[in-house]
């Protein structure tokens, strides 16, 4: 899949360019891979379990708070629901049910899920230990940039 960013004044927009990059660097490094491994159990309609998760995901990503922001924030982008390789994205009942119906077995599956997508992607397990690890914080709360102090 090839990405164009740019402005546009046509119908094809979206305020979410960020999650539509990060969605081709997913697709294309496979880091999703292992939601498959949750066996939901649940009939696929419009969409099946790991696409579901994955949606909750992006949610998340998309700044929602919790998941009745979905209809306003999301459904709305059918873009970027395309580059997610999703037609359009579920009604946030959808999701909700599908949260509601994980059993204890399902969220160790989506923990083991988690944890192997945190460890193939961490750059703190790469860390070499033998030396310091360096954090720089900024508690100021003062703007960044040129200009700042």
């Amino acid at each position: 899949m090839s990405l164009e960013f740019g402005l546009t004044k046509g119908p094809f927009n979206t305020k979410f360019a960020p999650l539509g990059a990060l969605a081709a660097h997913f697709q294309r490094q496979q880091t999703l891979k292992p939601l498959a491994q949750v066996h939901l159990g649940l009939k696929k309609v419009d969409f099946s379990g790991v696409d579901k998760l994955t949606q909750v995901l992006v949610s998340i990503l998309a700044g929602c708070e919790y998941l009745v922001e979905v209809n306003a924030k999301l459904k709305p982008e059918t873009v970027l629901a395309q580059v997610w390789q999703f037609e359009r994205f579920a009604d946030q009942s959808n999701l909700s049910l599908t949260l509601d119906q994980l059993s204890l077995t399902n969220l160790t599956e989506l923990e083991q899920a988690v944890r192997v997508i945190w460890q193939s992607s961490s750059r703190m397990l790469q860390h070499d230990w033998r030396g310091y690890l360096e954090l720089d914080l900024d508690l100021s709360g003062l703007p960044c940039g040129k200009q700042a102090e």
